[in-house]
């Protein structure tokens, strides 16, 4: 029997995108390096928000969870080059992003927010266009190849702009003074303020959901290639169904202390 070139090419596509469920596996990446949502040890045990919600995903699919630690902004370029199933990285659904991979249905949202010097002139400010107005004059770090990244280079055109591979590094500067302002989802800079080098800092009291502006993405979903669409539909039910039995809202009190889930429209 011969197959068309089509129906060979349909049956080959269809071998890979089994190929989970064939091996039991599920290979999830991620940072590794941005508390609550992905710590890392040196022996490459990853927990937070992010392992949580795999270790959730795996369970349901009935596969095991195996992680992979990769920065950040490589993360979609290691997904495109098959070095794992899916990314869980507290990753943020937005256009750009979606040229490049599919996402899952969005399955939480956290509000974005910047923490500045006690000190600052800004620290007081309460509503959000004052203070982008005051920012624009300010030199601001952010994690490279996130949402919060595109929304400074957008919203705050005469910003100084510093990008870092890691909070860690980005955190190392504002405490020195090399930047006024650190920008990122309030889970990961309140880890900071509970630290003793954040003693002297503190949270701006503006919240900046990503409906204020596209840039801030769709929520946070799970990144999925392209071309394994059964995987995507298989994923969405799942963070579907963990979603609506308070599953993803336990492990986000745990990590959060509030619930950050998103229920599926």
């Amino acid at each position: 029997m011969k197959f068309g070139i089509l129906t060979l090419g349909a049956i080959l596509l269809s071998l890979a995108n089994s190929a989970i469920a064939a091996e039991g596996k599920l290979s999830i990446g991620t940072e590794g390096a941005y508390p609550p949502w992905s710590m890392a040890d040196s022996a490459g045990n990853v927990t937070g928000f992010d392992a949580d919600v795999g270790n959730l995903l795996c369970k349901k699919l009935n596969v095991e969870c195996h992680f992979v630690v990769q920065a950040f902004d490589g993360l979609i370029p290691a997904l495109k080059a098959k070095r794992f199933d899916v990314i869980i990285s507290g990753m943020s659904i937005t256009a750009d992003r979606k040229k490049e991979i599919n996402f899952s249905v969005g399955y939480a949202e956290l509000a974005n927010m910047f923490v500045v010097p006690k000190s600052s002139d800004i620290a007081g400010l309460r509503e959000v266009e004052p203070l982008l107005r005051d920012l624009d004059s300010k030199t601001i770090g952010v994690q490279t190849g996130t949402t919060h990244a595109h929304f400074v280079e957008k919203r705050l055109p005469n910003s100084t702009l510093k990008t870092y591979d890691t909070l860690d590094n980005m955190q190392i500067d504002l405490v020195s003074g090399r930047v006024d302002a650190a920008f990122a989802d309030a889970s990961a800079l309140q880890d900071f303020l509970g630290k003793p080098e954040g003693k002297d800092f503190q949270f701006v009291d503006v919240k900046i959901q990503s409906k204020f502006d596209a840039s801030l993405g769709e929520g946070i979903g799970v990144g999925i290639s392209k071309d394994n669409t059964e995987l995507k539909t298989k994923v969405d039910k799942a963070l579907c169904d963990l979603v609506a039995d308070g599953s993803i809202g336990k492990a986000s009190m745990k990590w959060f202390k509030m619930d950050i889930s998103r229920p599926c429209e």
